[in-house]
């Protein structure tokens, strides 16, 4: 038997058996020079994205540094537990705490789930209409435009929307921590639409095709099998949306006042949140001390109390991703290796 290498066999006219000449493959070969220019611009690539990860995370390690090191100092467990009632100036109470921020992060986080069950169902069943109804209609298209217009509406316009609306139905002078609810919803709706359609989309059609030959109706394949498949992906835009207006310091302020006192009950009177009271606080200024022999006097009281609440709320969005992060773990679907 003979053996044929590096050559290719060919049938002529006649249907003659021919052999082609060998094919040089050295020639594809790239030079030396070629290697070591692809080599230098690997390493030129290389630096320069290294280099734009240092650039960006200068300001956010400078901004954490900042205010770890500055809000650790007043971060106490009477200012974690206390309000700012009665608190004048830089002088203590006579239990002698400094006043705290209870009644900001009571009301934060209240506000902040008030927003999420406004927002969250509204915009998931948005992006489901948008995706398995009215996929590539012009309904579809007009209302992705209006989401798109939402989420460039400055914070400031969502607060003036929600107190004008309260202001209408309630009548003047009525404040409530629902009123910034309201606000936030409208901020958080776009991106919980955004993510969410996005989420749905990547969904493979092979899996509604599936449950639709098995007699599944449309309805119970997007709640078990489209909704079940893009959960972790929806919670993370919840995540986000929520990251995206926990700190919003202007609706809070028109629609939800500046109170000092504690306020539980979300849907009357002014609700105190942490943004905004980091806000009132570095406004305050340098307090006043009359008797300069007074040691339990700090002028720069308020000061620390705003960079103290501001790691609050740090931690608190921190908290927020990482029960974002495990639930998203443990809904994530499971392959079979």
């Amino acid at each position: 038997m003979t053996t044929v290498t590096n050559s290719a066999i060919k049938t002529g006219d006649d249907g003659s058996i021919k052999f082609a000449p060998k094919i040089d493959f050295t020639k594809f070969q790239p030079t030396r020079s070629s290697v070591q220019r692809r080599k230098f611009m690997n390493g030129f690539m290389y630096g320069l994205i290294v280099l734009a990860f240092v650039i960006v995370c200068i300001p956010l390690i400078s901004v954490l540094w900042s205010t770890i090191s500055s809000g650790v100092q007043r971060l106490t467990i009477s200012f974690l537990s206390d309000s700012m009632n009665g608190v004048i100036g830089g002088k203590p109470l006579a239990s002698g705490s400094y006043g705290g921020v209870f009644h900001a992060i009571i009301g934060t986080l209240e506000i902040t789930l008030g927003a999420m069950i406004i927002s969250i169902p509204i915009g998931l069943m948005c992006s489901v209409y948008l995706v398995e109804y009215a996929r590539g209609s012009k309904t579809a298209r007009t209302i992705s435009s209006l989401v798109d217009v939402m989420s460039g509406i400055p914070s400031i316009v969502a607060g003036l929307f929600a107190y004008s609306l309260f202001t209408l139905v309630m009548g003047p002078g009525f404040y409530s921590g629902f009123q910034g609810s309201v606000a936030l919803s409208i901020l958080m709706i776009p991106t919980v639409v955004k993510t969410s359609e996005e989420m749905i989309k990547i969904v493979p059609n092979d899996l509604r095709e599936a449950s639709y030959a098995l007699g599944v109706t449309k309805q119970r394949t997007i709640t078990k099998i489209v909704l079940r498949t893009a959960l972790p992906g929806i919670v993370s835009g919840a995540i986000l949306a929520i990251a995206r207006v926990i700190g919003e310091t202007a609706p809070l302020l028109i629609a939800a006042g500046l109170p000092v006192k504690m306020n539980y009950n979300l849907f009357d009177g002014q609700m105190a949140t942490l943004p905004v009271y980091v806000y009132k606080q570095f406004a305050a200024g340098a307090q006043t001390c009359f008797n300069k022999a007074d040691a339990s006097c700090v002028p720069e009281i308020a000061y620390q109390r705003s960079w103290s609440a501001a790691l609050v709320l740090i931690i608190i969005v921190l908290v927020l991703n990482l029960i974002g992060r495990l639930v998203e773990k443990l809904f994530a679907v499971k392959t079979e290796q």
